[in-house]
């Protein structure tokens, strides 16, 4: 992983971080919004203490350990992510929460334009904020969007202290499931 001063991350708040995506996903993750070390990779989930890539190889959904760099790999599983919002922030507190409520009402755009079978917010607190929705839980939702059913996962970030890996990767392991049935 390259090492960015502290004038470099600054700089990456002005970056867009493209979606991986394509037509009729299994799964469509989604992010919180790019942290400042994925505005400046380009790549989703980059930070070292980001548990996102080794809980999506846990749970079964790739068959090796992805790291941030290959995460165009994801299309050939049938996977791929976006963001709730699309500014990069150090921290997800700095978002406001009409940022939320935009970055829900674009996603679920995003959704029916791709269609993917699932769309998995990882994040109950952004998704509460982007869906104003406020009593989900981790775990299938009720909601829909066209015919893509929604499933909320932990957040993966280090921040997270809730959640173990080996937690987490029970209930993305659950989604996997889901997503294959």
């Amino acid at each position: 992983m390259a090492r960015f001063t502290p004038e470099q991350l600054e700089a990456a708040r002005d970056r867009v971080v493209p979606d991986v995506v394509a037509d009729g996903l299994r799964v469509l993750f989604c992010g919180i919004n790019p942290g400042l070390m994925t505005a400046a990779t380009g790549h989703h989930f980059a930070r070292p203490g980001n548990r996102f890539w080794p809980v999506l190889h846990r749970s079964g959904f790739t068959p090796r350990l992805l790291k941030p760099s290959e995460q165009q790999e994801l299309l050939s599983y049938g996977l791929g992510i976006t963001n709730v919002v699309a500014r990069p922030t150090a921290r997800a507190d700095e978002l406001s929460a009409e940022e939320y409520r935009e970055g829900g009402r674009l996603l679920a755009l995003k959704v029916g334009r791709l269609r993917p079978r699932w769309l998995a917010v990882v994040g109950v607190t952004a998704y509460r904020a982007a869906f104003d929705d406020r009593k989900a839980q981790v775990g299938p939702q009720s909601r829909t969007i066209g015919d893509t059913r929604v499933w909320v996962l932990p957040n993966p970030s280090g921040l997270n202290a809730h959640w173990t890996a080996e937690t987490m990767a029970e209930e993305f392991g659950r989604l996997r499931e889901a997503a294959e049935s």
